[in-house]
């Protein structure tokens, strides 16, 4: 059985507006990262992917995950859009960023360059994918 997301419905014009926070969110990350300010970039990072997949949602379902577990929007991306390779790669990628969300934010865990050059992989592959339903 398939578990349901937990969902608030958001007007389908709003996605452009979430669009528009991830992209704030994704260049925010760059700044941060070029000054070595690493937690942040990361933050910035997972809030990007979020907003990216909100994003999505909203504008081919006219809902958004809501709730404490961001990783409900994985859900909801799989109830929404067609199963094929592609969406499961993205959305892998788009998991890989949300498990860093509490340790980049909450956990005291320092990252580094490193770390930082993982995430924009993912966020960069995720992105690409999200960008193709924004259109």
């Amino acid at each position: 059985m398939v578990k349901k997301s937990i969902r608030a419905a958001v007007d389908r014009s709003k996605f452009i507006s979430y669009k528009i926070v991830a992209e704030n969110f994704y260049n925010g990350a760059k700044i941060a990262s070029e000054y070595n300010y690493y937690n942040a970039a990361g933050v910035l990072i997972v809030h990007a992917a979020i907003a990216f997949a909100d994003a999505v949602t909203i504008k081919y379902n006219g809902t958004k995950s809501k709730g404490d577990d961001h990783r409900e929007v994985i859900t909801l991306l799989e109830e929404i859009l067609p199963s094929n390779e592609e969406r499961k790669k993205s959305i892998n990628h788009l998991d890989a960023i949300i498990v860093h969300k509490n340790a980049v934010s909450y956990s005291g865990d320092v990252y580094n360059k490193k770390d930082i050059e993982q995430l924009w992989k993912h966020l960069e592959r995720f992105k690409s994918w999200a960008i193709t339903f924004l259109k």
